[in-house]
């Protein structure tokens, strides 16, 4: 069902969104063990065979390689940084809602953030091949059609009027974006720690 739904997003989102609307709410517990843990899988794992095997291009043409060890690492903690990051942007759009006269359950919005950060999680498989430039342009693409699935997606499954949908669709946005910087922050802090992936050479 979930798979025939993202067609149906890919092909005619807002006319998948109706019959997703219809549909009861799944548990956090469903949404989870059904979808989440195995999308999540997605780019954590082509990465991690995209750098210890490919090898990322750098600017001099030369290969760079992650340890496995190291890369092993970095792909457990952004596979749970995923995850996590799918709940606290559920939790974000329930925090949200009552501002705009919406009382959807916190399942609902889990749902809603599932499917329009899928696009996200399938643009991982780019990082099999780890090269800059074509990598930065998939998720690119993603985000632009995540952002399209989240602002045609509000008005339907957190019943808003369509002008209070596009307000709560960027303000989300918005607060995504921050929380992405924030995580970029956060690395960089650790790398200047000392907690920095492993290299081989090429």
């Amino acid at each position: 069902m979930f798979s025939n739904h993202m067609l149906g997003l890919l092909y005619d989102a807002p006319k998948e969104w109706q019959e997703i609307g219809q549909e009861p709410s799944e548990t956090i517990s469903q949404v989870y063990l059904r979808h989440a843990l195995l999308l999540a899988l997605i780019p954590p794992f082509a990465l991690y065979i995209g750098s210890t095997q490919m090898g990322w291009s750098t600017a001099e043409g030369e290969l760079v390689y992650l340890a496995n060890d190291s890369a092993a690492v970095i792909a457990v903690a952004f596979y749970f940084s995923l995850l996590i990051g799918l709940a606290l942007m559920s939790f974000v759009m329930h925090a949200l809602e009552h501002i705009f006269g919406s009382t959807v359950s916190y399942e609902r919005c889990l749902m809603l953030t599932l499917y329009t950060s899928t696009p996200l999680f399938l643009a991982g498989i780019a990082g099999v091949m780890p090269v800059l430039w074509f990598d930065v342009m998939v998720v690119l693409l993603a985000a632009t059609y995540s952002i399209y699935l989240l602002f045609t997606g509000v008005p339907v499954l957190m019943d808003m009027p369509p002008a209070k949908g596009a307000v709560f669709s960027l303000l989300v946005t918005l607060i995504g974006l921050c929380m992405l910087v924030a995580g970029m922050g956060i690395t960089v802090i650790l790398w200047g720690m000392g907690i920095a992936p492993g290299y081989l050479p090429g």
